[in-house]
């Protein structure tokens, strides 16, 4: 039996996600829908770029309400930890330093479907948010990367 993927999110993104569904379903389908229609008014559709063109964006919208429909029939709410204030979980912002550059960085713990690294939004699933998650200030950790590790110490977990 398979089981399916459970997506941690917090309130605000399962916000997100039900809005670009709704927006997906009822205005970019007939957007789409229209694409295709007017596409098909300029004849032979054997060369017709446009036609292609726009079935390939029904491709895509259908794709992504697809996997919209997936994470918003099996995810659970990131919830603010009650318990064990000191220890790091989703939805913290950690403080750590970088024992080899002597770098102090600030990173949000998130779920798979929030992740943005550019912007300090570390994943629980990556290597990176695997190693931080149940481990408390003061702590070292280990994170392996194509590199080789890299070495950081947690300064300060914060809610």
């Amino acid at each position: 039996m398979n089981m399916a993927k459970e997506y941690r999110l917090s309130a605000e993104r399962l916000e997100e996600l039900k809005q670009e569904l709704t927006y997906l379903k009822t205005v970019r389908e007939k957007e789409v829908a229209e694409l295709i229609k007017e596409a098909r008014s300029f004849g032979d559709l054997s060369e017709n770029s446009e036609y292609d063109e726009a079935k390939n964006e029904q491709g895509k919208l259908y794709s992504r309400i697809a996997e919209l429909d997936e994470i918003l029939s099996n995810y659970t709410i990131i919830e603010e930890q009650e318990t064990a204030r000191d220890i790091v979980h989703v939805g913290n912002n950690v403080v750590v330093k970088d024992l080899e550059f002597d770098e102090t960085l600030t990173y949000q713990i998130v779920g798979s479907q929030e992740a943005d690294p550019m912007n300090g939004r570390i994943s629980e699933d990556s290597p990176f948010g695997k190693a931080l998650l149940g481990k408390k200030a003061g702590e070292e950790v280990v994170v392996e990367a194509p590199a080789g590790n890299i070495h950081y110490q947690i300064l300060e977990i914060q809610r």
